[in-house]
Order: structure tokens, then C-alpha cells, then sequence
């Protein structure tokens, strides 16, 4: 809204209004945003949870310091979730189709985290929200979300072809001069078709029309509206399954979004995706204020999240950052990057699933059920073997880390 109000000043020539025309000023400014709200105003949310006695109950696991997190605020997701909505709604341009999707995904997962928690809390019922009604919600998104990414106009990416590339359907060439390289030169054209990114690949591109031989563009969405949904329950869910410690979630998301900051600075950014030789994505340059804004969520959380816990981020929290993560990616044409990037998450998930498939197997034949981790999601398994819970936060940080440099250094690494 700001970004509004700043272009109408700088009409008279007021003095600092032209600085909302730079995608780095509002995207600061929506990073210090965030990190006021979470942490000025996260306090006041948790003494008010604290009030209404809204605490986590804690099953009793054998595991070292659970019992003493009994009682502890949760549904503390709703701190992230304003850091990121207020800030973005100042300082981001909010008839922009990424913005407008991605606070469609924010508001509607958190949402699914809420009514979660309240059944939790409030109904006494441990088991929350039933896992069919959580998949309904989150197919919901994948299809809106899908939807307005394959059939919105405004959803458009530059990529450059040979020079006597023949058009297909909706393309036209960008007004550009041709590029040389070696002997080949090159054009830019516009399309709306769903071309994304294959990393480690030379000729790095595919389009989920070619998978499915429609060359005249009909069908494509009867894929990728699939995909997308399959994303976002995969990464919401393992963000869901990753918040088992203080800290963990949240210090993962935030390494996480700050390689997305860089995919989607470069891919919005006409001269560096020239230079780098990736897709162009026109308009999604307002992604960067958002993931600011969802950066800073996450660090200003951990004022309160990270070990000793004094507040749990709940379904309301882990749901949200999960999907977040998800759209984001999907948006920017990055999505075949998550096993990569969201490594953590995948093998928290991947944990939980082998756990579970082979107890079953095991029983079936030896009338026993069988173990591959002491206990699943896997920081739980390093949790019985007696590390500190501050230690295996830290190392899967840093295990986050490596990840995100390697998602980045996939723009070069071809």
C-alpha cells in the first residue's frame, strides 16, 4: 500500500518517495518490517497465548527435555504469519499476480496450521484436524495456485531460442538485439507455456506441454496442475515433520528463503539473467519483497523459538512456511531444485516414510516389526542417541547451508 501512496508523492517531487521504486529499498524495508513485528509484537501474542493457557501438550517419548516443554505456548505460527502479511501488504505491489498468489497460499495454509491447532487446544483432541481434511486444504492450493500460474495472462518468462526459431502458439519475440555466441546467434521470445528449470543440465529447460505432446498448449495444465499439488503437500509436510525441535523449522525456512531471495532476484532481474543465461520472469521481481518479509519472519521467530523454546510455531507455523516455500519455487520455475534445497525437509519426510514402511513390512514377515532409526523424523533418532538438542539443530543448519549454495551454484553449474 505504501508503494501507492510513495508514487503519488513522488508525482510533487517529495523528497525519498522515488526510493519505492527500488526493488532493494522496499525489500529492506519489508526484511526490518518483519523482524519489528515478530519480534516487538511476538512477545505480546505469547503472554497472550500464555493467558489463555494455549500450551503444547507433549506426549511422553522418552526423549531428553520433553517433559519440561509441556505447557509451552503454541500456535505461535501466527507471529510468522503477520510478520509476513503486514510487511508485504505495505511494501509490495499488490495487484502483482505473484504477490497476489502467494498471499492467497499464505492465508489459505495457515489457515488449514489454525484449525489444527485449535481442535488440538481447544477441543482436547490430540489428533487435530483429520489428515484427509489437511490434504483437501492443501489440494486446494495446489490447484489455485496451479491454476493462475498456467492459466493467467500476466504469467509470462523470456527464454532465449536459436535465431531462426519458429514460433509456437502465444510466443512472439522480445524486442532484442541478437546475441552471439560462438557461431550461433540468439533470440529472445515471451511465452506463457510452463517451461522450467532442470538443474545440473546443460540446455537446462523443459516444459511440461512437451512431456505430454501438446505442442498446441490445451492440455499442459492436466500435469502441472498434479505437480504442483504434489509439491505443496511434500514441502508442507516436511516442514511440518521438521518442527520436532526449537529452532529447527524456522532456522531451515530461513536459510532456505534467503537462496530463494537469490533465484528470484536473478531470474527478475533482466541484465543478470542475460548474463547468467536463465529464464526472465517479468513482474517477479516483487517475490524479493516477500521473501524478505519471510526471511525476517523466520530470524525474528527464533528471538523466541530457538532453544529454550518459549513458544511453539504449531501447524499454523510449519504448514505455512512448508507451502510458502513450495509456491515460491513453482513460481520463479524452480521447483525441480526442492530435493536440493529443501533437502532437510525431504529427508525428514523420507525418514518418517522408511520408518513406517519397513516396521510394516518386518511384521508382515517376521511377526515383528523392525527399525531402521531409533526413532523417526531423524532428529528425533539423534535425540536417542544422546546428542544435545542444540547440536543437531545446529549441524542440520549448517547441513541447510551447504544446500542452499549448492541450489545456487546450479545457475552456473550446467
Amino acid at each position: 500500500m505504501l508503494y501507492y501512496l510513495f508514487r503519488f508523492f513522488d508525482q510533487f517531487n517529495v523528497p525519498g518517495a522515488g526510493l519505492f521504486d527500488y526493488i532493494s529499498f522496499r525489500a529492506s524495508m519489508a526484511l526490518i518490517g518483519s523482524l519489528v513485528v515478530s519480534i516487538l509484537f511476538g512477545k505480546r501474542i505469547i503472554n497472550r497465548l500464555r493467558k489463555q493457557q494455549i500450551g503444547e501438550t507433549v506426549r511422553d517419548l522418552g526423549l531428553a527435555g520433553q517433559i519440561e516443554k509441556s505447557g509451552t505456548p503454541t500456535m505461535g505460527g501466527l507471529i510468522i504469519l503477520s510478520a509476513i502479511l503486514l510487511p508485504t501488504l505495505l511494501f509490495a505491489k499488490l495487484d502483482n499476480i505473484y504477490v497476489i498468489t502467494m498471499l492467497i497460499a499464505t492465508v489459505w495454509l495457515g489457515l488449514i496450521g489454525f484449525l489444527d491447532d485449535y481442535i488440538k487446544v481447544f477441543k482436547k483432541n490430540k489428533e487435530g484436524l483429520k489428515g484427509k481434511f489437511k490434504i483437501i486444504g492443501q489440494i486446494g492450493v495446489g490447484v489455485i495456485v496451479g491454476s493462475i500460474l498456467y492459466f493467467s495472462g500476466d504469467v509470462r518468462v523470456h527464454k532465449r531460442v536459436p535465431s531462426n526459431y519458429q514460433l509456437q502458439k502465444d510466443e512472439v519475440f522480445v524486442t532484442k538485439e541478437h546475441v552471439q555466441e560462438g557461431n550461433d546467434q540468439f533470440r529472445w521470445i515471451a511465452t506463457d507455456d510452463m517451461t522450467t528449470t532442470i538443474p545440473f543440465i546443460k540446455g537446462n529447460e523443459f516444459n511440461y506441454n512437451w512431456l505430454i505432446g501438446d505442442s498446441n498448449k490445451n492440455y499442459g495444465w492436466l500435469l502441472f496442475i498434479p505437480i504442483v499439488i504434489f509439491i505443496v503437500i511434500a514441502v508442507s509436510n516436511g516442514a511440518n515433520m521438521t518442527d520436532g525441535l526449537d529452532g529447527l523449522a524456522t532456522g531451515t525456512s530461513a536459510i532456505i528463503g534467503l537462496a530463494l531471495a537469490v533465484l528470484a532476484y536473478v531470474s527478475s532481474n533482466g541484465k543478470f539473467a542475460d548474463y547468467l543465461n536463465v529464464m526472465y520472469i517479468p513482474q517477479a521481481e516483487e517475490l524479493v519483497v516477500f521473501i524478505a518479509a519471510f526471511i525476517g519472519a523466520c530470524i525474528g521467530f527464533l528471538w523466541y523459538n530457538s532453544f529454550p523454546a518459549q513458544v511453539f510455531m504449531g501447524d499454523t507455523g510449519s504448514l505455512a512456511l512448508g507451502g510458502i516455500i513450495a509456491v515460491f519455487a513453482i513460481s520463479i520455475r524452480k521447483e525441480l531444485l526442492i530435493p536440493v534445497l529443501c533437502g532437510v525437509f525431504l529427508i525428514e519426510n523420507l525418514s518418517v516414510m522408511l520408518q513406517v514402511g519397513y516396521f510394516k513390512l518386518t511384521k508382515r514377515r517376521f511377526g515383528e516389526g523392525r527399525r531402521i532409526f531409533l526413532m523417526a523424523p531423524l532428529h528425533h533418532h539423534y535425540q536417542k542417541k544422546g546428542l544435545h538438542e542444540a547440536k543437531i539443530v545446529a549441524r542440520f543448519w549448517i547441513v541447510g547451508i551447504l544446500l542452499a549454495v549448492i541450489s545456487i551454484v546450479t545457475l552456473k553449474v550446467r
